[in-house]
């Protein structure tokens, strides 16, 4: 049995309510009537390429989700998507190579909209001793090693509130994309036991979730993380990287990361 594809109208009307907008708020916001733009989510209008480009500008679609939106209206696709190992690319590449290398001795990662690792550097590769090999083969997917429990996670002090922290990104994620892919990983990974709360109590005085790892030694590492992405972007693949470097919390977690670096 197959499925019909989506119409443009109703790609159109699909994204307008996962904004949580009426009609008339998107056709003020994109200076159309209202009569106009249901028109155009019924199939009753074609609107031109420009007016979709518009109307997914003003719905913040994702780049990769444009293209679809265009090629349903029988346009052709305007973001391309090139390989992060191609010519076009190699800037990109070798600008997130030096972010990584010079961030050492703390871990900073990229990955793609999958969460699938796309370059890291050696101090991120560190913590990762003990993992399953299966967890660490191609493509390496962080959140299922962070969270699997023959992942990283036995090591996770805080390990209710870090899975919360990382599921809250993911749900988020699956909102604003609608990526089957995604939805499928969330439901693996809320799947995955966990002996504590998937919401703890902060501790006094934080102002952002920590991640607090156990090492070889049974000392405590605690490192706070940042997120970044690249402005104006493009090309599909450049707009779904995201780039993540964890930072110490404290200047025991600055010296022991310091340390491993250099053993």
């Amino acid at each position: 049995m197959t499925t019909a594809p989506p119409t443009c109208g109703g790609l159109v009307r699909s994204w307008r309510v996962r904004r949580h907008l009426s009609q008339l708020d998107l056709a003020s916001e994109i200076n159309v009537s209202t009569r106009h733009l249901s028109f155009i989510e019924t199939g009753r209008s074609t609107p031109s390429r420009t007016m979709l480009l518009t109307i997914a500008e003003h719905l913040d679609v994702p780049l990769r989700d444009r293209n679809q939106l265009l090629l349903s209206a029988g346009y052709a696709p305007v973001y391309p998507e090139s390989s992060l190992h191609s010519p076009q690319m190699m800037a990109i590449r070798e600008a997130l190579r030096q972010l990584l290398a010079g961030h050492a001795p703390y871990p900073a990662l990229v990955v793609d909209r999958w969460w699938n690792l796309v370059e890291a550097n050696d101090s991120l590769y560190t913590l990762l001793e003990g993992v399953a090999d299966h967890l660490l083969a191609p493509p390496v997917n962080v959140l299922r090693v962070s969270l699997h429990p023959q992942g990283v996670a036995p090591r996770i002090v805080n390990l209710g509130e870090w899975r919360g922290h990382l599921l809250a990104r993911l749900r988020r994620q699956v909102a604003l994309t609608a990526d089957p892919e995604l939805a499928d990983l969330l439901s693996e990974l809320e799947s995955y036991p966990c002996d504590q709360p998937e919401e703890e109590m902060h501790g006094p005085g934080e102002v952002v979730v920590p991640l607090r790892l156990r090492t070889d030694d049974a000392t405590e590492l605690a490192m706070l993380s940042t997120v970044a992405t690249f402005g104006t972007p493009l090309d599909v693949t450049v707009a779904e990287l995201v780039i993540e470097t964890f930072f110490p919390a404290d200047e025991a977690s600055a010296d022991l990361l310091r340390k491993i670096a250099a053993s």
